[in-house]
């Protein structure tokens, strides 16, 4: 049997599209092994899983701002390689396929010579993490066909569009279950607004803000993060949850338009499945742009709107998703006729392509 060892972490981002590999995997006949941190998002997510063992290493996050932490992080990426080359050494995986996020870092470090490394990109634009991770990869999968161009030299070469991985058991959600999930009669359209694993304030207080005119015309279902449930506001057609397990592909299954960060794991989902949705990106003084870079490119497709963080208004926001309602069915098929927005049998393909080399 072969043996994979799959890391990422950091953001469900980084670790939901690893979770939709297994089942190929499994059916490959994989022993499936993962790599990530005991008190990191994916611990739970991949424990979760059945015939998945979890091993812990550690690693130092990689800042792009000055921070005292940064003077740790050397020291704890060099013990997370030091573990990764134990792990690597005791189990001979026969591949690594790395998400990114930090925790990846050690190792696809650790992997090279031993065996056969294979990064995903999901974003536009490769993170700090993958950028690193390149270097050790031996084939770059990547969401985006653009992001193809903008690469130079040997990571060039090494590039391959696949596209992103989604996980089976969205499509298979139930509208009615769905419905009875989150208390809704269907007879209002459903809107579902999600900042992201981590809740996004000003997405949350702007929806908020926005509720008495858009529970005139929809029912909202709002994923607003840990921490974040207003008891305050207890309205008729408003749900609030601070974060979604096995009851998701329901959801959607009865969301009929998405108010999204535009993280691209989230974005391709939401596309897969024929969601029309308002994307709200990360603004560029919170991040690398890589949000920005992601919708655009959607919204360039047809199958989404763009709205920037510092125009969200009650107005703004109803324009919007009423507009997408109107349009759902149009863009629906739009989404449903684009072949590129399942990547999940194309990513399987390369991986077991690099162990038959």
């Amino acid at each position: 049997m072969k043996k994979i060892l799959m890391t990422g972490g950091g953001s469900a981002g980084h670790v939901t599209p690893n979770i939709a590999l297994m089942p190929g995997l499994r059916e490959a006949g994989f022993e499936i092994h993962y790599a990530g941190l005991k008190d990191g998002i994916e611990y739970g997510l991949v424990t979760a899983q059945e015939g998945v063992t979890f091993h812990a290493i550690e690693s130092g996050k990689l800042r792009r701002y000055l921070s005292l932490k940064n003077l740790l992080s050397p020291f704890k990426v060099l013990k997370g390689v030091s573990q990764a080359k134990r792990l690597v050494k005791e189990l001979k995986p026969d591949v690594v396929f790395s998400k990114g996020g930090f925790v990846s870092v050690p190792v696809v470090m650790a992997a090279k010579g031993k065996c056969p490394v294979v990064c995903h990109e999901s974003d536009y634009t490769p993170g700090l993490a993958n950028r690193i991770a390149s270097r050790y990869a031996d084939t770059i999968c990547v969401t985006f066909e653009d992001t193809m161009a903008l690469a130079k030299g040997r990571t060039a070469g090494k590039m391959v569009h696949t596209g992103t991985p989604i996980r089976p058991e969205l499509y298979r959600g139930d509208r009615q279950k769905g419905l009875a999930a989150m208390g809704f009669s269907g007879d209002k359209p459903v809107l579902m607004v999600m900042g992201g694993s981590l809740g996004a304030a000003a997405v949350n207080d702007g929806v908020r803000a926005a509720l008495p005119r858009l529970l005139a015309r929809f029912d909202v279902v709002h994923l607003c993060g840990k921490g974040k449930v207003d008891a305050s506001l207890g309205m008729a057609g408003y749900r609030q949850f601070e974060y979604v397990g096995p009851e998701l592909p329901d959801m959607l299954a009865a969301t009929d338009v998405v108010i999204s960060r535009a993280g691209a794991n989230a974005v391709f989902e939401f596309m897969a499945l024929g969601i029309p949705a308002l994307l709200i990106p990360l603004p560029l003084e919170a991040s690398r742009g890589d949000q920005i870079l992601n919708a655009n490119y959607v919204a360039k497709k047809g199958y989404a709107m763009v709205l920037d963080q510092k125009d969200i208004s009650t107005e703004k926001l109803l324009e919007g998703v009423c507009g997408l309602y109107s349009r759902r069915e149009e863009l629906k098929k739009l989404m449903k006729a684009d072949p590129l927005l399942d990547g999940t049998e194309e990513t399987l393909d390369e991986i077991i392509k690099v162990c038959r080399k």
